[in-house]
């Protein structure tokens, strides 16, 4: 199939034939400029962030391989005095956490926000400043968090952090604090990029591109978003609970006292096995972009690769236990997680089997790119191999724990993602910058990098086959592990040097520019390579096929000369389109906002709360969160402007300035959010069932627990709350002067949520009941703080309701903000209901049985 023989048929006639004035296109740059100088930093535009995310998380990714070559140091040899036990330890769990905490989700998240909205055909992600948020507080939070490695109190727990020994029994310093506090802040910051993905890829994409003609990398980074939502709030949990314990001694992973450590291996591996597919999944979609340019002829097996990456993101879920075989688990549960682990590698099987058809059909180009997408087939088929290997029970308890599992996991991870990473840098290079980086340098960096990596980890599989535990600082001489350690630290040297080969590329090449790129030196075939003037194209164009750039030969020129939709400013300001979720017809006028201070305060002064409580600074932190609610209050303010009635996009089609309910792009993220938090509550039911499952002896008798009028009363404000919520509905719908009633309406039902949550703490407290008392007790109070976050959170977004209401910039037709702030409510109320029948109800049932 030739490169102008695809699917899509005859392009439609475009909305605007005629050539726009330049006025427009100069309206359009002024719109768009960005700041000058230092002032750059308070940018929002995806191309900013994007390049600032990508080199923070390189940045990452060096600090992490240095670490890493402190590591091969201190094993190339028996007997070795290089690091100290404790200095290994934190350099050993420093690594780990960084590779995998601070570089491999952020970098490809950073990929996703700098190519997606060029990418489906818009001018930016819908939630700009969300995603500089995301990236301001992951930067100071990281920054912050490995500089702890310089003053002797980085965490030395391991990557994963098990208890009971990063407990305060075993742990008493601060070092896990700063993992726990940190890592759980990125997280977050990791989950407020997912949800401007989600919302971006289904709700901006360019009209025509229905999701049948969507890019694989856009599947793919919405199924890594999806992935974020559900995996990353039960490692966010985790961190809550452990450092609960540790703070304030509730014993959730003390077994003395009916807790249980492997709670935490459940909660972490729940995330952590779907984590390599989070990382995995965007890369390979990188993959699914490059081989079809570099071999000039379109994807095979478009909607197979499209339904494997949902399986694989489906499959992923059910794989935890994979690594936890040998923790003493029943045999029936071993069997299930050892298929599950064994079918992954069917969709997984199919997109490699796509790319290589694609080879074959057309002609490979062997450029830079398309050599570390050749290392990265070889690389992670090998890992895919041994990942089978250890799903079969039997020989995972004899590799568990070695060295062949870290050469299982770096085949996989930096053969999986880091590989593409490097061909993606060559790719999309041109795009983004004045210059191409140098193919010759590229051949040497691909050479240096792949011999190294295999010189340095295919000896770990046997080296882990003889005997060698991980996790070890040194070993005794004469144990067959001599000869494989020094030879796995040469090769770690000799992909270092093809790093660094790389770097030097970067500095005599990589010129990113704000105008014109070196433009599209491969003849691609997706939107991402439209003539680019800051923002994606001068207009948003109307695409009928899955390689529009092959299929509509003229697409580049007439969208270059304002022929498409949105050929300007409408409004004046930064704009986008919002069309619909599955066909993306047109359906409103998204009004961006420009450069500012307030989303870098938020994330700053948010940092410094968390990292304030790590050392005990309490006022300090509060004063911090103080300062970055009110930040976020002076954002949330400047993102709500008036209807501007309806805008003409050309060709005769209108949309209107504003929409409410579920055609609004913020409803979307609200609803995301929702999951998130739907996703935090799962797990903890989960920890909670579990604890009853191991300890059912520490649940209280029916006449411990507090009367049922009390537990009643709760549920009654709670009732009070969700009518009010459907009160104020009401006086929305049916408008007319009735602003302070509704006002006293949405004061009254957030009051309700509060005191229903105050009324439940004091209950439990009245009973007798001390959240140090058993692990079922910190449960109950669990719950508590969990509920606490939502309804204050409620709270908040009801304080900057009722200044909306009382300015009179809510009404039956501008009621966004109501329309959000309903939503959490009523999820809260939901939440809540669900919180007393499990403390209160449960344990009465359980006692009764």
């Amino acid at each position: 199939m030739s490169a102008n023989d695809h699917e899509g048929g005859r392009a439609a006639p475009l909305p605007n034939p005629l050539p726009r004035p330049d006025g427009e296109l100069e309206a359009l740059k002024r719109a768009w400029a960005l700041p000058k100088g230092w002032r750059i930093l308070g940018a929002v535009n995806n191309t900013v962030i994007g390049g600032f995310y990508i080199a923070t998380a390189f940045l990452f990714f060096l600090l992490a391989g240095i670490l890493g070559l402190l590591i091969r140091l201190q094993l190339a040899v028996p007997g070795n005095g290089f690091l100290s036990q404790e200095s290994y330890n934190q350099i050993f769990t420093m690594h780990g956490t960084v590779m995998m905490f601070l570089f491999a989700v952020p970098a490809v998240e950073a990929v996703g926000v700098l190519l997606l909205p060029q990418m489906l055909g818009a001018r930016d992600l819908p939630f700009p400043r969300l995603g500089a948020f995301a990236f301001w507080a992951y930067l100071v939070g990281g920054l912050v968090f490995f500089s702890t490695l310089f003053f002797g109190t980085a965490p030395s727990g391991g990557w994963f952090m098990y208890p009971p020994l990063t407990g305060t029994r075993y742990s008493p310093d601060i070092g896990a604090d700063w993992w726990l506090l940190g890592i759980g802040f990125i997280e977050i910051s990791a989950i407020a990029g997912a949800i401007e993905i989600i919302v971006g890829v289904l709700r901006t994409r360019a009209p025509g591109m229905t999701l049948a003609r969507m890019p694989v990398f856009a599947w793919t980074m919405l199924v890594f978003a999806f992935m974020v939502v559900f995996a990353f709030p039960a490692v966010i949990l985790a961190t809550i609970l452990l450092e609960l314990e540790r703070a304030f001694d509730w014993p959730f992973f003390i077994a003395a006292r009916g807790g249980d450590p492997l709670l935490w291996q459940h909660l972490f591996w729940f995330f952590g096995h779907p984590e390599v597919y989070i990382i995995f999944l965007p890369a390979a979609g990188m993959v699914s972009m490059i081989v079809p340019t570099m071999a000039g002829t379109s994807l095979v097996g478009y909607r197979l690769i499209v339904v494997a990456l949902i399986a694989v993101g489906f499959f992923s879920f059910g794989l935890w236990v994979h690594h936890m075989f040998a923790t003493g688990i029943p045999a029936r549960s071993l069997g299930f997680f050892s298929a599950a682990s064994m079918a992954v590698a069917i969709p997984s099987g199919i997109q490699v089997f796509a790319w290589i058809a694609t080879i074959a059909a057309g002609r490979l180009r062997l450029t830079a790119a398309s050599l570390f997408v050749v290392g990265f087939l070889f690389i992670f088929t090998l890992g895919g191999l041994t990942g089978v290997m250890v799903a079969l029970v039997p020989f995972d308890r004899q590799a568990h724990d070695t060295y062949f599992v870290v050469a299982h996991l770096h085949y996989v991870l930096f053969g999986g993602m880091v590989f593409p990473l490097f061909a993606a840098f060559y790719y999309w290079a041109p795009a983004l910058s004045r210059r191409a980086l140098s193919e010759r340098l590229g051949r040497w960096a691909f050479g240096l990098i792949f011999c190294g990596f295999n010189l340095a980890f295919l000896p770990m599989h046997v080296t882990g086959l003889i005997g060698m535990p991980r996790r070890v600082y040194t070993y005794p001489a004469g144990m067959g592990w001599d000869g494989l350690n020094l030879v796995s630290t040469l090769g770690a040297f000799l992909l270092a040097a093809g790093v660094l080969v790389f770097l030097v590329d970067l500095a005599r090449n990589l010129r990113p520019t704000n105008h014109d790129s070196a433009g599209d030196i491969w003849r691609a075939n997706t939107l991402e390579w439209l003539p680019n003037h800051v923002f994606a194209a001068r207009s948003i164009p109307r695409i009928d096929s899955r390689d529009p750039l092959w299929d509509q030969p003229d697409l580049a020129r007439d969208v270059d000369a304002g022929r498409h939709y949105l050929p300007g400013t409408a409004t004046g300001g930064r704009e986008t389109l919002v069309t619909s979720s599955l066909e993306a017809r047109p359906g409103h006028l998204l009004r961006l906002p420009g450069p500012g201070w307030a989303h870098v305060f938020a994330a700053v002064f948010t940092a410094g709360f968390f990292l304030l409580l790590t050392v005990k600074a309490v006022a300090l932190a509060l004063a911090c969160g103080v300062a970055a609610v009110a930040a976020m209050l002076v954002w949330m303010r400047e993102s709500d402007p008036p209807p501007a009635g309806m805008v003409d996009l050309g060709g005769g089609v209108a949309v209107p300035t504003y929409a409410s309910g579920p055609a609004s792009h913020s409803w979307w993220a609200v609803v995301v959010l929702l999951l998130v938090a739907a996703a935090l509550y799962s797990s903890y039911l989960f920890g909670y069932l579990y604890l009853w499952t191991v300890s059912p002896q520490q649940w209280p008798a029916r006449e411990a627990l507090p009367p049922l009028g009390r537990t009643g009363f709760s549920l009654l404000m709670l009732a009070v709350s969700a009518g009010a919520l459907l009160m104020a509905r009401g006086l929305l719908a049916a408008g007319g002067p009735r602003r302070g009633l509704l006002a006293i309406t949405v004061a009254a039902g957030v009051a309700s949520l509060l005191a229903a949550l105050g009324h439940d703490l004091w209950s439990n407290w009245a009973s007798g009941l001390r959240p140090q008392a058993s692990g079922h007790a910190a449960l109950v109070y669990a719950n508590a703080v969990l509920q606490g976050q939502l309804a204050g959170a409620v709270a908040v977004m009801a304080g900057f309701a009722l200044s909306r209401i009382a300015t009179g910039q809510v009404d039956g037709t501008r009621r966004v903000v109501f329309d959000n702030l309903a939503l959490l409510w009523a999820y809260a109320v939901g939440q809540g209901a669900v919180g007393l029948a499990l403390t209160q109800g449960f344990p009465r049932w359980v006692a009764g049985s």
